[in-house]
């Protein structure tokens, strides 16, 4: 545990796992705008209940038989013929594709971030740019009722060592909603890094651009996935924030 936090502030902001339980918030909005949050956002607006759980999981076929979900195959598989138009963290494919009643979606980050603080007890949400403005005006709800809220950033992960990497795309979506808050006049309940990441939003105009052209954008271009970027890049297209409830996100 830390010595110091961000509890003087009604309004945190951290990174990762290890983020979200220091933060210890009332409610949480994880960010993992490219691909997590984005896929869940899709998914639940087209009525679909999404569980998230833990990344590279052997358990995760039972969990989703129990659920009477469909497992969520990987992006790359997804393209493959024998996998047709089976559901992946591809945001453009749940698109695309016919929406099932019930998915389970592992993902190494927003995910297994949201399974961990589903066990906490507190309330967790979803944010990415899609839905940044709903998700502002919810959390705005939250304060207003005397809760605390945590802006999660799930952010990336290095190969080398599994170590956490900050996401320019995650910065800019927990920015996004943090910027409403800001002009609602919460700035004196928002932690500095929470302030920060508003500036750091207000300050780029061309949010397609920095998406496409970020260390994570580029290896999704490249890999095939450019309108997976498109599509996390749409700001306030959405107006449903997914909540956690019985281990499935709905609106």
């Amino acid at each position: 545990m830390y010595s110091f936090g961000q509890s003087a502030f009604r309004v945190r902001l951290d990174w990762g796992p290890a983020g979200a339980r220091a933060c210890a918030a009332d409610v949480n909005l994880v960010v993992d705008v490219l691909s997590f949050s984005t896929s869940v956002s899709v998914a639940t607006e087209r009525g679909t209940r999404v569980y998230p759980y833990r990344w590279n999981d052997h358990r995760a076929t039972a969990f989703a038989a129990e659920h009477e979900a469909v497992l969520a195959v990987g992006r790359l598989e997804a393209t493959q013929t024998a996998a047709g138009d089976a559901p992946s963290l591809s945001p453009s494919g749940l698109l695309r594709s016919d929406p099932v009643p019930r998915l389970v979606l592992p993902s190494p980050n927003g995910s297994t971030i949201a399974a961990a603080l589903n066990s906490t007890g507190s309330t967790v949400a979803i944010g990415c740019l899609r839905n940044a403005r709903a998700a502002g005006v919810w959390a705005v709800a939250q304060l207003n009722a005397g809760r605390s809220v945590a802006l999660i950033a799930a952010g990336e992960r290095w190969s080398v060592d599994d170590s956490l990497r900050p996401a320019l795309e995650d910065h800019l979506g927990v920015g996004a909603i943090a910027s409403h808050l800001v002009s609602a006049g919460f700035v004196p309940m928002c932690s500095p890094e929470t302030l920060a990441a508003a500036h750091l939003y207000e300050a780029t105009p061309d949010l397609g651009n920095a998406l496409k052209n970020c260390v994570s954008g580029r290896e999704l271009v490249a890999r095939g996935f450019e309108e997976d970027v498109d599509v996390a890049a749409r700001l306030d297209t959405a107006t449903g924030v997914p909540l956690l409830r019985a281990s499935a996100f709905s609106i």
